[in-house]
């Protein structure tokens, strides 16, 4: 089945080159299984057709300032033992591979040096495939193992790689600072692809970025004060994905400092709901929230899509995948599309854009609205705000893609999107609305 379903991809698909990656440690019950099916498969292809690339830990010794290959020599005896054999090994270590150890591991393992790459810890991940490059790799293995015809490393796309890497590595003048605001924030990585989708948009704008991660728990009254006060030494706000009822209140409190301070926002999916829930409560709907957060909500301002309500089996069930999603014109969030060229076809009233989705919760726009038909609007003051729906699925409209208060000045910035343009993210073609997020930061800051 296994293999089956490999084999499918690849011709499903019509790939040059499929990766797979069997994750955990040689031995293990959980991927031995894999294992063999790969064993099987890499005996029953033609030699060519298939490579081992075998990644190894190279502890460093910083005591004696010596890297160790014991742990590399005995991987690959267990690798061995299952049948495979690798064609490469990568070695991940703190520091670059001496040629003594280089030497020693390709002895051990019987692979030859050439195809003993180090993989140092780096200033950025982006630099990688450029100390891969400088080994021979590339020859290496899509030459010599898979015998593909191999383009010249100068070609437009490797200086270009260069340039943005360059660009992502560099040190600027000015610096933002971002709060981002969660109930996952002792991990940092919970939140990886968003934080590597800000590096690309700050490279691209020239600037640095620090993020500043905020605890929405609020336990007692003066984390109101805490949440508030870290949110307002910030130069935007990210509000974050996220699942259930920890930190929920926290993060309506987030979004609703953004829009009384006017502080440059974005909310992602979760976070997205309850920026719409924090508009919600500022209009006069004390405690509307999403069902998700509180079930019994006089407002449920935010409920279960229709087509998910019936669904017993939570994994892998939710709404998920690329969607197609049409931008008003006129709004912000079409603004930032156009100006980053992504859209994928324009209407008299709308433009295309496709984003990827993950949610099995969705604003009711009803609530925008008041019983006679009026926008609801938020008075503050001197000041009218208004959130309006500035994006909808484009099969199914009742779905809501985006919404945004309507700015009072060019650098006014507050929008959430439902879906996840991180995912969509690129190096050198970061996401439309992190590039507009962080342009009307750098303009509110300046």
């Amino acid at each position: 089945l296994i293999k089956q379903r490999i084999l499918s991809i690849y011709e499903e698909e019509d790939l040059d080159i499929l990766v797979i990656e069997i994750g955990g440690t040689v031995g293990d019950l959980e991927n031995i299984t894999y294992l063999e099916a790969i064993r099987e498969l890499r005996l029953e292809l033609p030699r060519h057709c298939t490579a081992n690339v075998h990644v190894c830990l190279v502890p460093y010794n910083r005591a004696v300032g010596e890297l160790k290959s014991k742990p590399v020599q005995h991987s690959v005896k267990a690798l061995q033992s299952v049948g495979l054999m690798p064609d490469f090994i990568v070695c991940r270590s703190e520091v670059p591979l001496t040629e003594p150890i280089r030497n020693k591991i390709s002895m051990s393992s019987n692979v030859p040096r050439d195809r003993v790459l180090s993989s140092p810890d780096l200033t950025s991940i982006y630099e990688l495939p450029l100390k891969f490059e400088e080994q021979g790799l590339g020859a290496q293995l899509f030459g010599e193992q898979l015998r593909l015809k191999t383009r010249l490393v100068e070609d437009n796309a490797y200086g270009e790689w260069k340039k943005t890497v360059a660009n992502l590595t560099a040190r600027f003048k000015d610096t933002v600072t971002i709060a981002m605001p969660g109930k996952y924030t002792a991990n940092k990585d919970s939140y990886v692809s968003i934080n590597e989708t800000l590096k690309h948009a700050a490279a691209a704008l020239g600037v640095n970025i620090e993020i500043a991660f905020i605890n929405t728990e609020m336990e007692t009254p003066s984390d109101r004060a805490r949440v508030r006060q870290e949110v307002l030494a910030c130069d935007g706000v990210l509000l974050t994905p996220g699942f259930g009822t920890r930190g929920s209140e926290g993060m309506i409190l987030c979004a609703q400092v953004a829009i009384e301070e006017r502080v440059p926002f974005l909310g992602i999916c979760f976070g997205s709901q309850l920026l719409y829930a924090a508009y919600m409560r500022m209009s006069g709907l004390e405690g509307a929230n999403s069902t998700e957060t509180d079930p019994d909500t006089a407002y449920p301002v935010v409920s279960m899509l229709s087509e998910q309500r019936d669904v017993t089996q939570l994994g892998g069930s939710m709404r998920l995948g690329g969607k197609d999603i049409d931008v008003t014109k006129g709004t912000l969030l079409e603004r930032v599309y156009s100006e980053a060229n992504q859209t994928k076809e324009h209407n008299s009233d709308t433009v295309t854009v496709r984003e990827r989705f993950r949610h099995r919760y969705h604003i009711d726009r009803t609530y925008l609205t008041t019983e006679h038909g009026d926008p609801v609007s938020v008075s503050m003051g001197d000041r009218t705000v208004q959130m309006i729906v500035s994006a909808v699925d484009s099969e199914t409209p009742s779905i809501v893609a985006a919404v945004e208060i309507v700015p009072e000045t060019d650098t006014d910035f507050i929008v959430g999107v439902q879906a996840h343009p991180e995912y969509s993210s690129r190096p050198s073609a970061p996401s439309a609305p992190y590039m507009g997020f962080l342009r009307a930061v750098i303009a509110s800051k300046h």
